[in-house]
């Protein structure tokens, strides 16, 4: 642990430049006082680092300075080859980076580590869409990200429900969710989110910006996804069910409604099998559609509009059923089976 926490240091200031002493702790999530301690062994072992006083001082290597050391253990080589997402990197005109990469890296690496690494690659794959979606890949993709990466304005003709309009935006980030890219990006000193395949036409302009301090791309993005989910849930709908059909009201509420927690939470059934629960959806009607699926295993006790529209829905339904259509008589000169009288 504390030669892997010395070799961590020495990445973090390879790689960051300079940084603090309390920045170290942070990040390596070790006192003040290890982090001294170990500052000092590394200079005592020859390495090259030093100290500046004051405000803006830290830790930093001697400029030029880089370590040969890898440090990769066989896990850590296993997950390199396992979190790379070949077709997203394509699509941001990075395939051919990425594939080189790799190949520099298997060519480093031990030969025992070189094995495991290669079984990865044949044993697992990574695919980013769900079933019964074609992944999206939005024509300026590539574009877009070179905005992000040199932290360049960009002029993007953006496709609305009412029609196209223009957005000059500060681009801070790219996040490929479920095979879908968005765009994580500022305008007029807020942040907003656009869906890459909606971008009709991108423009990098020559205008640097600078990037906000402190910026989170992750933390940024589940914020996102946190008021997304919430808007989804306009709807409580209370209804009474068969214990053993709430996994089909798992399934057939996926779509509209998210139980999230509700199913680990529940009530005891009662001695005919019945319980009482609460989720929420985005569409009343959606909830209509997807509950008809359970049949008589369900009933909605609440909101009264939904619990009116299913039972208009089951009476029409009874009413067809209950209708005995004339059967149609067979073609002239066939009999009943197809074949010829």
């Amino acid at each position: 642990m504390h030669a892997s926490r010395l070799v961590s240091i020495l990445l973090l200031l390879q790689t960051r430049g300079r940084l603090t002493a309390g920045q170290l702790a942070e990040e390596l999530e070790v006192s003040l006082r290890t982090i001294y301690r170990d500052l000092d062994e590394l200079a005592a072992a020859g390495i090259p680092l030093y100290a500046d006083r004051g405000r803006a001082g830290g830790y930093q290597l001697v400029e030029g300075y880089r370590t040969r050391l890898t440090g990769l253990s066989g896990e850590e080589a296993e997950a390199l080859f396992l979190s790379g997402l070949g077709g997203a990197a394509a699509q941001l005109g990075l395939g051919t980076v990425l594939a080189a990469a790799q190949l520099k890296v298997m060519a480093a690496l031990p030969p025992e580590l070189r094995g495991r690494a290669a079984r990865i690659r044949e044993r697992f794959l990574l695919v980013a869409p769900g079933w019964f979606r074609t992944e999206e890949t939005p024509p300026d993709l590539a574009t877009v990200a070179q905005a992000v990466w040199e932290a360049r304005r960009l002029e993007l003709v953006y496709r609305r429900p009412n029609g196209p309009t223009t957005r000059r935006v500060e681009p801070l980030g790219l996040v490929l969710k479920g095979g879908v890219w968005y765009l994580v990006a500022r305008r007029e000193g807020e942040l907003r989110t656009y869906r890459a395949s909606r971008i009709v036409r991108a423009t990098v302009l020559d205008e640097p910006f600078e990037r906000p301090d402190g910026f989170d791309l992750a933390a940024q993005w589940e914020a996102v996804e946190i008021a997304f989910e919430a808007s989804l849930r306009r709807h409580p709908v209370r209804v009474r069910i068969q214990a053993d059909a709430l996994a089909d009201l798992d399934y057939a509420v996926g779509g509209s409604g998210r139980l999230g927690d509700t199913l680990a939470n529940l009530p005891p059934a009662d001695a005919e099998g019945w319980l009482e629960l609460t989720f929420s959806t985005d569409s009343l009607g959606g909830a209509h559609d997807d509950l008809l699926r359970l049949g008589d295993r369900v009933e909605v006790l609440a909101p009264r509009e939904l619990r009116q529209e299913l039972a208009a829905t089951t009476k029409r339904m009874a009413a067809a059923y209950a209708v005995e259509r004339p059967r149609r008589a067979p073609r002239r000169g066939r009999t009943p089976t197809g074949t010829p009288a």
